[in-house]
C-alpha cells in the first residue's frame, strides 16, 4: 500500500511541475486545456505566476518523499487535494468544460486522496 501511495504521489508531483514548467514557458497553450472557454487576453503574467506556483506545489511532496515520512507525506496531499477541487468548481461556476473539470480536476483530486489514505494507513 505504501509503494503504491508513493508512486501515485509522485506522479502527481512530476505532473504539475511540468503543467508548472509550461505555464512559465508556453503559458497560451497550456491555459487553452484548463477547461476554461477562452483564455482572456494580456493573460500571461498572471499564468506565469501560476506556473511558478505549480513547480513549487510540486516540490514540496517530492520533498517530504526524500525526507521519507509517509505520514506527514499523506496529511499534505491529503490537503493540497483541495486545490484541483477548487480549479474544478472554479471551472464549473464559470461554465467551462465540464469534461476537464472532471476528468481532469476531479480526478486528480481523486487520485491525490487514495495517495493521502495509501500513504495515511500503510
Amino acid at each position: 500500500m505504501l509503494v503504491t501511495g508513493y508512486v501515485l504521489t509522485a506522479v502527481v508531483a512530476l505532473g504539475i511541475i511540468y503543467i508548472g514548467l509550461n505555464y512559465l514557458f508556453a503559458p497560451n497553450k497550456i491555459a487553452a486545456g484548463f477547461g476554461f472557454g477562452e483564455v482572456p487576453e494580456h493573460a500571461e503574467t498572471f499564468l506565469n505566476v501560476k506556473g511558478g506556483r505549480d513547480v513549487g506545489a510540486g516540490l514540496i511532496p517530492l520533498a517530504l518523499m526524500v525526507y521519507g515520512d509517509a505520514h506527514a507525506l499523506g496529511w499534505v496531499m491529503l490537503t493540497a487535494a483541495i486545490w484541483p477541487v477548487f480549479d474544478m468548481l472554479l471551472i464549473l461556476r464559470h461554465r467551462g468544460k465540464k469534461a476537464i473539470a472532471f476528468g481532469v480536476h476531479g480526478l486528480t483530486a481523486l487520485v491525490m486522496v487514495v495517495a493521502a489514505l495509501l500513504l495515511l494507513l500503510g
